[in-house]
């Protein structure tokens, strides 16, 4: 290990994620935050090393967050951002490690002809997580499902579908339940979605039975 790793500063995953925000902020760029990380503001925090991110970066902009994460310590060339940005058979996000520490945010584009993602951004939520991150924009109660329940289609790993119920059962009567079925139609994966809301429904019930 060089010397120069050697004696960085300690930092935690919060903070990392702070220097992300901060980043975003410098740059004047738009952001909103999602998975686990967003889970904390809606459902039963869990312990995570993943931190996603939507930003909406007009090109003009691509430069100065370049500039922005350099200053933090996070490689990540405009012309990467561009590239990524103009990509449209995979949604790729443009990955931003530390360089002392290795954590990595990943940063998901918001595109043209993106309607879901685009929508999503316009109800996005404006909470306080506590510091080192104070007030923040994350996804709504209702996206953060959709999210997870693409991305449960996708790898079928149990973590989505666990942060799905604790949503559930955490927002009770105040989730859009009309709004989430109108996008999972829209996305074919209503019957993922009922088949997730009933049985939390059933699990919650029977804990209630004397």
């Amino acid at each position: 290990m060089s010397m120069e790793h050697s004696s960085a500063p300690s930092m935690d995953f919060a903070d990392s994620l702070k220097l992300v925000l901060d980043a975003l902020e410098a740059a004047g760029v738009e952001y909103m935050i999602g998975g686990a990380v967003a889970a904390w503001a809606w459902g039963e925090a869990r312990t995570t090393r993943d931190f996603d991110v939507v930003i909406d970066v007009p090109i003009a902009k691509m430069e100065r967050l370049s500039q922005e994460l350099e200053k933090r310590d996070m490689l990540v060339p405009a012309d990467i951002i561009y590239n990524l940005w103009a990509e449209t058979r995979a949604d790729l996000p443009v990955n931003a490690i530390h360089l002392h520490t290795g954590y990595k945010a990943e940063l998901f584009l918001l595109r043209p002809g993106d309607d879901l993602r685009r929508a999503a951004f316009s109800r996005r939520r404006l909470v306080n997580l506590g510091p080192p991150l104070g007030e923040v924009y994350v996804h709504s109660p209702e996206d953060l499902i959709l999210y997870k329940l693409l991305y449960f289609s996708i790898s079928e790993q149990p973590k989505h579908t666990r942060d799905i119920a604790s949503i559930i059962l955490a927002q009770g009567d105040d989730l859009d339940v009309e709004y989430i079925e109108c996008w999972a139609f829209k996305k074919s994966i209503l019957p993922l979605w009922r088949k997730v809301y009933h049985e939390t429904l059933k699990k919650l019930e029977r804990s209630a039975d004397p």
